[in-house]
């Protein structure tokens, strides 16, 4: 509920405090006193689109404040928390307007962004007018105004989960195609790789080790034959058949040495010994470097192989076989592929039939709500003086979304037999007023939150429609605070509070003042708008009794 406007400085406004009361709040006033200017204000605090230039002839700056009563459960707070900002059981928004046009707003004294007060205020205050064109006339809102008067929020729920599950299931068909297709214009390749991995099948390591091995067999090609002539030296023909010979000799000459010869024949025993290990290691060698040339170019011609696949795919030939591995995990992938498609397919069609369930269900609902929604509607033109009108929810097929495939909206024809048509296109002004105010009445239950202001909305209306009209307010105010800016005795009569706007000029300067009115000022500002400048005595009766009810 808004609970005051304090305005400085701001259009023909020097220094004005509004306390505003629960229920019907009017203002009323000669033609150009200044009431849209309030609207202007309010807007202004709100962060609404409107006069470029605001500030007061004279001033410095321009400045409103606005305070709200939030109870517990108001949307504004879940706003406010998302945007960081104090939370309480006062909202305080106050905006100022510098001179060069530089604006600046704060809410409960914190900086707050034009996006985040636009926010905070679509949940605080409802303009409606002749020119609503960002409310009820929008046909945009129509779905989700009659889906608010449906009151079915489980199927609502149902429908937005199935686009969901339809939405997520059509993603992952979309890029596993694109992956398969990604994949399909390799396929050649893969395979051709694949293979040539098959065939080579290069292990971890193997480079190294063929390396390794090919400098072997080169090196051992150029040092055999100088370890084969060491071998011979060393063997029975070489070494040690001169030591035998030595060993037999000294042998036969030891017993006729007395003694001399046992330690140098000791010494040659050892000799042979390790000169026959020594021929032993140096056979096995030769052994070793033994090799078919046939195996050298065998070695040469894998390793040539492993290192030119490498420089291929641009690898290390240590990773040849972990990049083997992926491609053979592409091919698979492209082999399961279709497979894998036809299973999202089959998803994604079960998904769509589950959404379309769920949409024709929430259809049906809104069908049966849209004829409640008219009915109601009939119920109230009629005190209205619009009984002969038809109001009129045309419901049709639309393009699928999360609320189901529905588009919804609200059309009127004004006399019978003549075309219906959308409501700013077919009523005239009383007539458009007229039907704003009853589907508001029809469609407020929930509007508690909100502070609801109707601009004139009585315009082009007298006696008994507006005494309605009044009726439809204050029954309106009942479940939210209403403000109305009004031209109609009858309407003014119904508020609980009474605020007269009044245009005064003084040392060349003019002023907007506004001031709330007791009982008996009431009855003369309602004597005035019966009768005009003069109030004569039959005008004050006549408000007397419009007061009275």
């Amino acid at each position: 509920m808004l609970r005051s406007l304090d305005i400085r400085d701001i259009l023909i406004i020097e220094r004005l405090e509004l306390d505003f009361g629960a229920g019907l709040n009017v203002l009323t006033g000669e033609t150009g006193a200044g009431k849209s200017i309030l609207l202007d204000c309010l807007g202004f605090v709100l962060g609404w689109r409107g006069r470029a230039e605001l500030v007061r002839q004279g001033a410095d700056q321009g400045e409103v404040t606005a305070v709200f009563d939030l109870p517990k459960a108001h949307p504004a707070r879940a706003v406010l928390e998302t945007a960081g900002l104090p939370v309480g059981d006062e909202l305080i928004l106050r905006r100022v307007n510098a001179r060069d046009g530089r604006k600046t707003a704060w809410i409960n004294d914190r900086r707050a962004s034009g996006d985040v007060l636009r926010q905070v205020s679509e949940s605080l205050v409802e303009l409606h007018g002749q020119q609503d064109d960002g409310g009820l006339l929008n046909e945009r809102g129509h779905r989700a105004l009659l889906d608010a008067f449906a009151e079915h929020p489980g199927l609502l729920i149902a429908t937005r989960s199935a686009w969901k599950a339809r939405a997520s299931a059509q993603r992952q068909l979309d890029v596993a195609r694109a992956d398969l297709e990604a994949v399909r214009s390799e396929e050649d390749f893969l395979r051709h790789a694949v293979k040539e991995f098959d065939d080579l099948d290069p292990k971890p390591g193997e480079e190294a080790a063929l390396d390794a091995q090919r400098r072997l067999m080169q090196g051992a090609a150029r040092i055999r034959e100088d370890v084969a002539r060491g071998l011979s030296a060393l063997g029975p023909e070489g070494a040690e058949g001169m030591m035998r010979d030595a060993d037999r000799w000294l042998q036969g000459a030891a017993d006729r040495a007395e003694g001399k010869l046992d330690a140098p024949l000791i010494a040659l025993e050892r000799a042979i010994v390790e000169l026959g290990e020594a021929a032993q290691g140096v056979e096995e060698a030769l052994e070793a470097l033994d090799f078919d040339p046939r195996a050298l170019e065998a070695c040469e011609e894998r390793l040539f192989a492993i290192r030119a696949l490498a420089r291929k795919h641009g690898v290390l030939a240590d990773d040849l076989s972990d990049f083997a591995e992926a491609l053979r995990e592409k091919l698979e992938a492209l082999d399961a592929g279709a497979e894998g498609i036809e299973d999202l397919e089959v998803e994604l069609a079960r998904a769509g039939a589950e959404f379309e369930r769920a949409s024709a269900d929430l259809t049906k609902a809104r069908e049966k709500a849209a004829k409640r929604l008219d009915a109601a509607m009939a119920g109230e033109l009629a005190p209205l003086k619009m009984e002969r009108a038809v109001f009129e929810t045309h419901i049709s097929p639309g393009d699928p979304g999360p609320d189901g495939r529905d588009a919804v909206a609200f059309t009127v024809a004004t006399n019978p037999g003549a075309p219906a048509g959308p409501l700013n296109k077919i009523a005239s002004g009383g007539e458009l007023s007229r039907f704003l105010l009853a589907l508001k009445v029809v469609l407020s239950r929930g509007a508690d939150a909100l502070t609801l202001i109707f601009d004139e909305i009585d315009r082009g209306v007298g006696g008994a429609t507006a005494d309605a009209v009044g009726r439809r307010l204050a029954q309106l105010a009942e479940e939210a605070q209403v403000l109305v800016v009004t031209h109609s005795p009858q309407v003014a009569a119904r508020g609980a509070v009474h605020f007269r706007v009044a245009k005064s000029v003084s040392d060349g300067m003019t002023t907007s003042e506004v001031r709330a009115l007791g009982t008996g000022e009431r009855t003369d500002e309602i004597a005035r708008m019966i009768s005009g400048a003069e109030v004569t005595d039959v005008a004050r009766a006549a408000a007397q009794s419009l007061l009275a009810g």
